[in-house]
């Protein structure tokens, strides 16, 4: 294997440094993608390889180099982020909500070429995905032993070594050992092989810290359908003396090295893998190894959504806290008469948030883009970028905490300084969205996708629309992105069932002028049956409890009963959060919750 050395790979850009590897494997392309070993949203520093490659620094993205091509595949959020990002480099930005990765690349890729890629960090179904682009344009998908980008990341990270710690039943609701007997008894094969970390710590009751923002300890595990027992692959550096006597000689600690071993004790079994996660590494060396596999979705993925009363039950706690902690900031912010800019607003948010009780971390980097950076779906301040807030504008703030009992994600849009008619029109159209979903009835068996053009009707009349989802699953001190559940156009199956917790977040973005996004988490519940009714109904608690700001509402715009909501819910945000505050921010919410006149 011929790799630069250190000092011949500091004389070159990243890219160029990557390129130079191509030759010695006898390939004319790789791919880069953003995930890691485990498919994560958030990755290691460690596992930064697009960001090192490209510049971007996004949360989902694909790049795939050539000698003397490079495209850069990402969504609409982050349309104007990935263009400044990648703008000094000989690399074109390509949207996969125009058009697909693979179906794009199926048309670019040049006859002939052959296209590396490391099969650690793609599983199954992208892999699929890759071999028919590359088969339709007539060229050949290579797997890579050794990943290209470590071989010439001269002061690559070294990877992460947070402690494991036990996720006490105060906080789970469901002993480990339970989950455990439940899933393995219901196994239709000999073994699961488990490569969320999510799900790891999920079954478990454990989580970690090594990756930013979400409670996760890296590693995989296999359930066994004999037993129950658990064999659990992570760095022994992570696992203390404290947490192997947490668990009986049911669950087994081994280091990474040994799933090579597992593996091979898997000859001849029956092994589920769940395809649209798992490494293609992994599927190939248990088909080698002689094991039956099956493609089946990981078994923890279900019930982890479907949250239990204790988790319902902190979920709610944890939002009275961070209501508090916003309530907290946005008092300060109207106060404020010396200058303050986008960072200052981030630091200041989480400075409220971290005084509350169980708060462990941010659960995602806070976005506060002011002005035209509010545009940014996916913005995120840095000094090349921050923004004054001035008079006139809008302050798009979304953010979030991890809790020891619950995970939040919140967005408000506020005005600093009167704002115009369009402004308005808009944030008013966006809060009607909002309102429609949170007051939305639906019979068990519904999904998000249907529910999601009621977030966009009021905007569509104008002809105008946004190209994200509408709402997103979220964890219980675990990933504020969390499947299966979802409320998106695009086609999802997944019906939503009491105890899911989603997001609920239309916006509408004018770039180079202003972004709104108004979001809540919701709790689906079941709905009391009116008299006369013939079936049961399902409906949305909100758990997020801060106001919306009236300076930028169009009473007019509303109808009867979107304004009783609008007040039924300021009314509950006073209630709950009021008692709580000193007396400046008190005020400040009184005044901010008064009932909205028609």
């Amino acid at each position: 294997m011929t790799t630069l050395s250190p000092p011949a790979a500091l004389r070159l850009s990243p890219l160029a440094a990557l390129r130079g590897t191509f030759a010695s494997h006898h390939l004319d392309g790789y791919v880069v993608p953003r995930t890691d070993e485990y498919q994560g949203e958030y990755v290691a520093s460690s596992s930064e390889r697009l960001a090192w490659v490209t510049g971007f620094t996004g949360s989902a993205g694909t790049a795939v180099i050539l000698a003397e091509q490079a495209w850069l595949f990402t969504d609409g959020r982050y349309t104007l982020q990935a263009a400044a990002e990648v703008a000094d480099q000989p690399i074109e930005v390509r949207l996969t909500s125009d058009k697909p990765m693979h179906e794009a690349l199926a048309d670019l890729l040049p006859r002939g070429v052959r296209l590396g890629y490391d099969p650690w960090l793609h599983t199954p179904d992208q892999v699929g995905h890759l071999q028919r682009a590359s088969e339709r344009a007539r060229a050949e998908l290579v797997p890579v032993q050794f990943n290209l980008v470590d071989q010439v990341w001269h002061d690559r990270p070294a990877p992460p070594s947070s402690p494991v710690v036990v996720h006490h039943l105060d906080f789970a609701g469901q002993d480990w050992h339970d989950k455990v007997t439940l899933l393995s008894s219901v196994l239709a094969t000999d073994a699961v092989v488990l490569t969320d970390p999510s799900s790891v710590a999920w079954l478990l009751n454990v989580r970690g810290g090594d990756v930013p923002y979400t409670p996760l300890p890296l590693g995989r595990a296999i359930l066994y359908a004999e037993g129950p027992r658990v064999d659990v692959f992570m760095d022994p550096v992570k696992i203390g003396t404290a947490l192997r006597a947490a668990f009986p000689d049911c669950v087994d600690f081994k280091a990474p090295q040994d799933l090579a071993q597992a593996v091979e004790a898997l000859s001849g079994k029956k092994v589920q893998v769940d395809y649209a996660q798992a490494p293609q590494a992994l599927v190939s060396a248990l088909e080698l190894a002689g094991a039956k596999v099956v493609n089946g979705t990981d078994p923890c993925v279900a019930p982890r959504a479907q949250k239990n009363q204790v988790e319902l039950a902190g979920a709610r706690a944890a939002h009275v806290r961070d209501g508090v902690a916003m309530a907290r900031f946005l008092a300060w912010l109207a106060e404020q008469s010396s200058p303050i800019d986008e960072l200052g607003v981030a630091e200041t948010v989480e400075a409220f948030r971290a005084q509350g009780q169980y708060f462990k971390d941010l659960s995602f980097p806070t976005i506060a883009g002011f002005g035209p950076n509010g545009a940014i779906v996916h913005y995120r301040s840095s000094p090349s970028t921050n923004r004054r807030l001035e008079m006139g504008g809008l302050l798009l703030l979304d953010s979030g905490a991890q809790y020891l009992d619950g995970t939040t994600d919140i967005t408000r849009t506020v005005a600093i300084g009167p704002v115009g008619d369009e402004e308005k029109r808009r944030f008013t159209q966006v809060l009607k969205g909002h309102i429609a979903v949170s007051r939305a009835v639906f019979p068990p068996g519904t999904s998000g996708s249907q529910l999601d053009a009621l977030a966009r009707l009021a905007l569509w009349a104008d002809g105008v629309d946004f190209d994200h989802g509408t709402g997103h699953g979220v964890g219980s001190y675990l990933s504020v992105h969390e499947g299966p559940q979802r409320i998106y156009k695009m086609g999802n199956s997944v019906a939503l069932r009491p105890g899911h917790i989603l997001s609920n977040e239309p916006g509408y973005y004018k770039q180079g002028h202003y972004g709104i996004r108004l979001e809540n988490l919701l709790v689906v519940v079941e709905l009391p049956k009116p008299m006369g009714a013939e079936r049961s109904m399902l409906g949305f608690e909100p758990l997020t409890l801060v106001p919306f700001d009236q300076s930028i509402i169009q009473p007019e715009l509303l109808s009867a009963d979107e304004i009783q909501w609008l007040n039924r819910y300021h009314d509950r945000v006073q209630a709950e959060i009021g008692p709580l505050l000193d007396a400046s921010a008190a005020v400040w919410l009184a005044q901010a919750t008064r009932p909205i006149r028609a």
